[in-house]
Parts: C-alpha cells; sequence; structure tokens
C-alpha cells in the first residue's frame, strides 16, 4: 500500500482535520494493489462523463416529516412541521426544505420506496437487493458495477470511491462492496482506516500540489526501493500507479482548498466527526462527491448524518433537515451550471422509513414497509411525485417502487441498459444487474 501522511493545518468543516493520509493500494479490501486495480479498469471501455452520487441516510429517514407529510392523520401521526409550497404547483414538502422547495423542478420524490428488508445498514441502498438468495461472494454494489462496465473516466482516477468513514454502527458505513466483482472494483476510500505498508515521509497535502517537490520524493523512494532488488518488478501499470500522485488529478478534487469560500459556505458547516454511531453531519461531502466526479469518477457514496431517532425525532429533525436542504441543493445547482446535470445522478435515500405512529420518546421507531426517496439530474424528467402513501403514511396506496426499480433508472440515466447487460459471478455465470421484471421508470426516462 502506499500512503500520504498529511501535516499541514487543512481542515474539513469545522476543524477537523479533512485529508489524514492519502492511501493508495489495498483500499482496505482483499489486499489488491492499485498497480491491479489499474490493470483491471484499463481493459474496460470509456462512457463519457456518466457517473452516479449515492447519498445514504443511516439509520431511515422520517418520510412523513421530510417530503410525505400528513396534514390529515391524528396529532399522534401528523407531527410538529408544516408544509411549504414549491417551485412546481400541487407539490409540497417541509418547511425546514425551503432551498429544496424552491428548486423543486430540478427532483423527483418517490413517495412510495417499497422492498425493504428491515436491515439496519447500507447495503440494499447500495445493491438494491436483500441478502437472500445471495451468490458466492455476494452481490456488487452499484459502485462496483460502474467500475466494471464503464472503467475509468479519466487516466489516474479511481472508477469508484467511496467517502463514508468507519461508524459506531458498521453496516451504515459500508460504502459499497465489489462482491463477487472481487476486488479490483472496490471503492477507493479516502478516509477508510487501517495502518500503512508504505508511507512517503514528509508529503503533507500542501506538497503533493507541488509537483516538483513530489517527484523528488519518488525519485528518493525509487532509490530505496531499486536497493531492495524490488524495482526491476515494476511494470508499467505499477508506474500509473505513481501517476494517480504524480498527476495530482485525484490530490485536486479531494482538497477542497482549492474551492471558492463563496461555493463552500453554500453547502453549509458541519463536522466530519460521526454523530453517536452514524455518519458525519458535514454537507462538504456532497461538495466532495461534485469535485471527485468532474475529476472522473464514476460513483462517489456518502454517508450523511444518523437518522435513527426513536426519541426526540423532532428536534434532531430541526437540526439536521436544514443540513440535507443546503448541502444537497447546492449539489444538484452545481451540477447544473456545470452541465454535468445530464451525466451526473443523484440519489438520496435510508434503507426504510419511520413509523406512522409517534412513540412516547417523540421520535418514530421502524417501518420498512415503505419509505421515501428524491433523485436529481441524470438527464431525467424532474419536477414530479412518484407514489403515495395512505392517509398515514404507512402503505403505499399507489405506484410502489421497488429499491431494484431505482436501480433500473440509475442505471439506464448512466447509458447501461439492464435488458441486457451482464456481470459474471464467481462460477463464470451471467448476472442481470436486476431482475428481469424491475425496468427503468417510465416517468423519469420516457
Amino acid at each position: 500500500m502506499l500512503s500520504i501522511t498529511g501535516s499541514s493545518p487543512s481542515r474539513f468543516c469545522d476543524g477537523v482535520s479533512r485529508r489524514g493520509f492519502l492511501r493508495l493500494g489495498a483500499l482496505g479490501l482483499g489486499g489488491l494493489t492499485m498497480p491491479q486495480l489499474l490493470k483491471a479498469e484499463a481493459a474496460q471501455p470509456s462512457a463519457g462523463k456518466k457517473a452516479i452520487i449515492m447519498i445514504f441516510l443511516p439509520g431511515g429517514p422520517p418520510h412523513q416529516d421530510m417530503w410525505d407529510l400528513k396534514m390529515d392523520a391524528p396529532s399522534e401521526i401528523r407531527g410538529e412541521f408544516r408544509p411549504i409550497k414549491t417551485k412546481v404547483p400541487g407539490i409540497e414538502i417541509c418547511e425546514l426544505f425551503p432551498k429544496m422547495a424552491a428548486m423543486m423542478d430540478k427532483f423527483s420524490i418517490l413517495r412510495s420506496v417499497v422492498g425493504s428488508t428491515g436491515q439496519h445498514a447500507a447495503e440494499q441502498c447500495l445493491t438494491g437487493r436483500g441478502n437472500q438468495n445471495m451468490p458466492a461472494g455476494g452481490w456488487p454494489s452499484i459502485g462496483a458495477v460502474m467500475s466494471k462496465i464503464h472503467g475509468q473516466g479519466a487516466p489516474g482516477v479511481p472508477a469508484f470511491v467511496g467517502l463514508s468513514p468507519k461508524m459506531g454502527h458498521g453496516p451504515w458505513a459500508d460504502p459499497g462492496r465489489a462482491g463477487f466483482l472481487g476486488p479490483a472494483h472496490s471503492p477507493f476510500q479516502p478516509n477508510g482506516g487501517g495502518a500503512s505498508d508504505l508511507t512517503l515521509n514528509n508529503i503533507t497535502l500542501d506538497r503533493l500540489a507541488d509537483r516538483k517537490a513530489l517527484l523528488t520524493s519518488f525519485d528518493n523512494m525509487r532509490r530505496d526501493v531499486d536497493a531492495s532488488g524490488m524495482m526491476g518488478a515494476m511494470d508499467a501499470f505499477q508506474q500509473q500507479a505513481m501517476g494517480v500522485l504524480t498527476s495530482s488529478r485525484l490530490a485536486e478534487a479531494l482538497n477542497l482548498d482549492k474551492e471558492d469560500k463563496a461555493v463552500r459556505a453554500r453547502y453549509g458547516g458541519g463536522s466530519m466527526k460521526c454523530r453517536d454511531d452514524g455518519g458525519p453531519e458535514c454537507p462538504e461531502q456532497f461538495l466532495m462527491a461534485r469535485r471527485l466526479v468532474e475529476a472522473g469518477v464514476r460513483c462517489v457514496t456518502v454517508g450523511f448524518n444518523r437518522w435513527d431517532w426513536h426519541g426526540n425525532n423532532f428536534g434532531q429533525s430541526r437540526q439536521v433537515f436544514p443540513q440535507l436542504d443546503n448541502g444537497l441543493t447546492a449539489l444538484v445547482e452545481d451540477l447544473h451550471q456545470s452541465g454535468l446535470d445530464k451525466d451526473v445522478s443523484v440519489v438520496v435515500w435510508g434503507e426504510f422509513g419511520r413509523t406512522p405512529q409517534i412513540n412516547k420518546d417523540a421520535g418514530r421507531d421502524h417501518w420498512p414497509r415503505v419509505s421515501c426517496a428524491a433523485l436529481a439530474c441524470g438527464g431525467m424528467q424532474h419536477g414530479q411525485v412518484i407514489g403515495s402513501t395512505d392517509r398515514l403514511g404507512g402503505e403505499p396506496a399507489s405506484r410502489p417502487v421497488d429499491f431494484q426499480e431505482v436501480f433500473a433508472t440509475l442505471y439506464h440515466a448512466a447509458g447501461i441498459d439492464t435488458k441486457t447487460a451482464t456481470i459474471n459471478d464467481l462460477n463464470g455465470r451471467p448476472r442481470y444487474l436486476v431482475e428481469e421484471q424491475f425496468k427503468p421508470m417510465p416517468e423519469l426516462v420516457g
């Protein structure tokens, strides 16, 4: 593995160290080296700028308090928030999402997501599937599939990046696994843990941008490696792995100091420190995701905040909803302004919804029977609500949407035909990306 230690005072959000190190090599899974990853991806075709940003809300967001308010329900179900009108006539959402309401023509709300397995984990949001009838090696995540089918979007840039850091509840921190596709399609994790095997001492993020200093350091390292007799084994792909660093393209994308302060302010503050056992409350992760897809990453997964509110649901909503409103609308606005809205899809969701009934602790409990999601960009037809729930928000009333149907839609937007595209499992058996009955959503893709 190759790591770059960070000793500069640069910070991420509210003063927490943004980058302790930049790691290239084992990727935290399977011990695969970066040269092997690049070698596996080199044979894959390019697909322009097609990419997906997956924002996972760990714990299960309260759908009836966000984008599906039930004002006709009894008080013990209705909650404390009021709906507000949006830019699209007839669509109303929670008053704590004013920025999203002002640009509702750029979003689609799914109010009837069904098929949750009830697992308190990111897995189904990342694969579209549950843990039943799982093949050997497990189902690959959407990032691994994008890596396999589309390959690298730019030289020296990983196809798949997972921004979720380690969390107290491990299954929420899953950035998306490679499954039966193998470690070559695992995510690059800039916030991952683990000890490094090889460290370039004194290389900070600031010096990473200084190519002359970096190349001098590599020259010194090469001499050390050559003295051990290992240098002769370096092939073109190992040298390309070095190119990931010397080109500094990935490092540029990960360095938020390159952004204008006004742009960063639009995304909102917050700390990369995780909330309890959940994810970090830092909307600047959305900014980093945008920078990564601009650099050529095919899929970026983000774990945002903690949503398992069995108590004080409304107090926590007042804190977290505005953070999501800021970060999500800034991301979508920037994708439109840069012209990437036709190529980059954004999806926001959690593993399940919350109970209609408010419990004795003013919280809502787990509810796998229906949940919500928001989609943006991807060249889709937005400005609509798809599906509905009953008067209490507990059951789908119309147009149920399965997790795999959302995946079929995201793949379609990424230029992948789910009717024909297959990937081979460990037994060499071709597997479709979604089950045969699931098609891209006609409301979104025509």
